[in-house]
């Protein structure tokens, strides 16, 4: 397990032929721009260039070491390449040069959520990993992920098969009778990934530029390697590869000219630490907080819902792009506690208007329409549901005074 220091190309020409299992790398993504990033305490700012004078200065750049690359990858090893919407067309048409279109696998797309953006275009939310095997006989491991909610169970308990038309039909013996499906493992994984990004409070982020999450790297290396194999990130950065790989029991060999990245993923490789993903070990409907009754206030209001937030439930959207915090009273609630709530989490914002959702009844409920904290005015609205109760109540007082 090594790390060196320098241009790959110069350090790859030293690595024998077909030693390799497989190969992923990172390399600069024609930017155009030079990045920064700071540690989490200020103390150290990295960075690294990624202009150029041309994209053919670029794909000279890459093409060249590519080839290499090629040479030290054995026979049934991978290589994986890492890119966004900057090179990735130069990018995949060099790979197809060198290792063959033929031996393409997949365009796999790193699908993430970030922060906003004012640019008039659409979000950026994926990454691109273009995944070569040098011959046809490259290894391969299935992973296997859960099964929708959507899919019937007969999908999962029958066998299936192809009638003469070449469609597909539920398998039956020659008398008719069901044939029952082999245990399934799950589905294979799809070549769409859905991994966070790293935040900036995440454990095993270092403060280097690109820096991509373990989590990533580990399902590159359990794709397509074993106990024992070989790794290799020509342009290893803070070494996420090289965690990744010490924690799967890989062997490695990292890569960059940088001298700062070369001591990070030394000191990473000698304690590495991966942070877990609360939406991948429970799920998206684990960050949902809203109850079906509240989902429902908020759609009738055409408010913007907010998840894990115990003061501010959703957001009126007004004229000029002016926002209004909504808060839904809980049913555990008083008016007070509630109005409490919404104010502490409003409270640095300075909203001249907020909303209060009223959902039950109390002698000081029915008193409060509406009420001031500081410069802003909180307005008191009952919910559906609560104004037809009120309603019904009317109706029944009215009823016995006619009585009378």
């Amino acid at each position: 397990m090594s790390i060196f220091c320098g241009d790959c190309k110069e350090i790859l020409p030293n690595i024998e032929a077909e030693s390799v299992d497989m190969i992923y790398l990172d390399p600069p993504f024609f930017t155009q721009k030079t990045h920064n990033l700071k540690t989490r305490d200020n103390a150290q700012n990295y960075h690294f260039e990624d202009s150029w004078e041309s994209a053919e200065h670029y794909t000279i750049y890459m093409k060249s070491r590519i080839k290499e690359c090629h040479r030290v990858l054995k026979k049934d090893g991978n290589i994986f390449l890492h890119c966004d919407k900057n090179a990735s067309h130069y990018l995949r048409l060099i790979l197809d040069e060198i290792f063959g279109s033929k031996n393409f696998r997949n365009e796999i797309i790193w699908h993430y959520k970030r922060w906003s953006s004012n640019k008039s275009a659409l979000q950026s939310q994926h990454q691109v990993i273009y995944f070569y095997g040098k011959t046809k006989a490259s290894k391969f491991n299935t992973l296997y992920t859960d099964y929708s909610a959507t899919t019937n169970i007969d999908q999962i308990l029958q066998e299936r098969t192809r009638d003469e038309h070449g469609k597909s039909k539920y398998k039956t013996d020659s008398g008719g009778n069901i044939v029952w499906a082999k245990e399934k493992k799950g589905v294979p994984l799809g070549d769409v990934w859905e991994i966070p990004y790293l935040n900036p409070k995440a454990h095993e982020r270092v403060g280097y530029p690109t820096q991509k999450p373990v989590l990533l790297l580990e399902r590159i290396i359990e794709i397509s390697t074993n106990v024992g194999d070989i790794v290799l990130d020509p342009f290893c950065g803070s070494g996420t590869t090289l965690v990744a790989a010490k924690l799967l029991n890989r062997r490695f060999v990292g890569i960059d000219i940088s001298s700062d990245a070369v001591n990070i993923a030394t000191s990473r490789t000698e304690n590495p630490i991966k942070t877990t993903s609360i939406l991948l070990e429970k799920g998206k409907n684990c960050y949902l907080t809203k109850t079906p009754t509240e989902s429902k206030i908020l759609a009738s209001l055409e408010a913007i819902p907010v998840q894990r937030n115990a003061g501010i439930d959703g957001f009126l959207t007004m004229q000029q792009g002016r926002q209004i915090p909504i808060k839904i009273q809980k049913q555990e609630e008083s008016l007070q506690e509630a109005k409490q709530k919404l104010m502490q989490a409003a409270k640095k914002r300075n909203y001249p208007y907020m909303v209060l959702i009223r959902t039950h009844n109390s002698l000081q409920n029915q008193l409060e329409w509406f009420s001031f904290s500081g410069n802003a005015t909180i307005f008191v609205v009952d919910s559906l549901e609560l104004s037809v109760s009120n309603w019904f109540v009317g109706l029944e007082n009215l009823a016995k005074v006619a009585q009378m």
